[in-house]
């Protein structure tokens, strides 16, 4: 199972921190259509390709490793690279399009897999389009802003360039039910951020800046990655946001007017100027 780890930074949009903290159950009952990897290669390729455009889904919680494909819950980061992977080496790819609908997850991974993206996409000469199903937050915005372009429809929504933390200090209501937990460490570090101790002060400030080292790193692929896709959004831009987030119409279109996202489309007239672009450059 997967739970939020604690303690831990995560990339979460707020609304889905309590969502994210449930249990992801892998003896769940795989969802129909689902792809495993042992499967790839008698089942063929791991996404779908519509008229030359390979579509691989960005779902749920965001980790750094989940040996599945196809789920609507989990997104791991070591498929998503496999799936890509392949999509850029597949001759019958002419481009790539994320189908994102995900609050976000956990930090570890993302990082590196958005800047892979960004050096895979130029080697292999393909574009990779960001086609949001509904949402794109946190750990989810992170890797859809590895694309050329960002489309969001009416309904949904992009953001919370942020990070969280959270911490369960449970001594209260373990003393108040009676029990004392001794906690026995060998450093003087080992047990910071225990659930069985008030959360002390320097503990809390080094986190603090943790995640505010975090949320730079964040903030700064984000401003290289739209600048490179040609919105005018810089880093301060992308700090200033303070992991706001937009959503419904007026604020995707807001999004777009500041250079989050380059146009609010349903996810389907996406794809279908995507493929129209590409027929009119095969046509030249």
């Amino acid at each position: 199972m997967i739970l939020l780890p604690e303690p831990g930074p995560a990339l979460l949009a707020p609304s889905w921190v309590q969502r994210c903290a449930s249990v992801v159950g892998h003896d769940a009952p795989p969802p129909k259509g689902a792809i495993f990897i042992d499967d790839v290669g008698s089942a063929g390729r791991p996404y779908d390709v519509v008229d030359g455009v390979a579509l691989i889904g960005v779902n749920g919680m965001i980790v750094p490793s989940f040996w599945y494909i196809g789920s609507s819950y989990v997104t791991g980061c070591n498929c998503l690279r496999l799936q890509l992977a392949m999509a850029f080496d597949d001759p019958q790819v002419r481009a790539i399009a994320l189908v994102v609908n995900s609050g976000g997850g956990l930090v570890s991974g993302v990082a590196d897999l958005a800047d892979w993206i960004v050096e895979a996409k130029a080697a292999a000469g393909k574009p990779v389009v960001s086609i949001l199903a509904e949402f794109a937050y946190s750990a989810a915005y992170w890797l859809a802003s590895a694309a050329d372009s960002i489309s969001v429809p009416r309904t949904g929504g992009v953001g919370s360039i942020g990070v969280i933390m959270v911490h369960w200090d449970l001594s209260a209501a373990l003393a108040e039910a009676g029990i004392k937990a001794t906690v026995i460490k060998a450093g003087a570090s080992k047990a910071d951020g225990n659930a069985y101790e008030p959360l002390p002060n320097d503990v809390q400030e080094r986190w603090t800046a943790e995640c505010e080292d975090l949320r730079r790193l964040f903030a700064g692929s984000v401003a290289a990655n739209r600048a490179a896709a040609g919105a005018t959004l810089d880093l301060d831009a992308v700090l200033a946001s303070e992991a706001r987030t937009w959503e419904g119409p007026a604020g995707t279109a807001e999004a777009v007017a500041q250079g989050f996202a380059d146009i609010v489309l349903a996810p389907d007239k996406a794809l279908q100027a995507l493929i129209d672009h590409l027929n009119a450059q095969r046509s030249v």
